[in-house]
């Protein structure tokens, strides 16, 4: 039930970080706070398909 998913910047809309999500206990998609590089600072990063 594992899959791969890839976080993507909502400011800058780079796609930052690749992870994994169990889609049984999370069926929507993933939204984290996370350092951007491009931005250079924390945003808010969701899942992309």
């Amino acid at each position: 039930m594992r899959v791969k998913v890839t976080l993507a910047c909502t400011e800058c809309k780079q796609r930052n970080y690749n992870t994994m999500k169990n889609k049984k206990n999370d069926p929507e998609r993933l939204e984290m706070r996370k350092y951007c590089r491009f931005c250079r600072q924390h945003t808010l990063h969701k899942e992309t398909k």
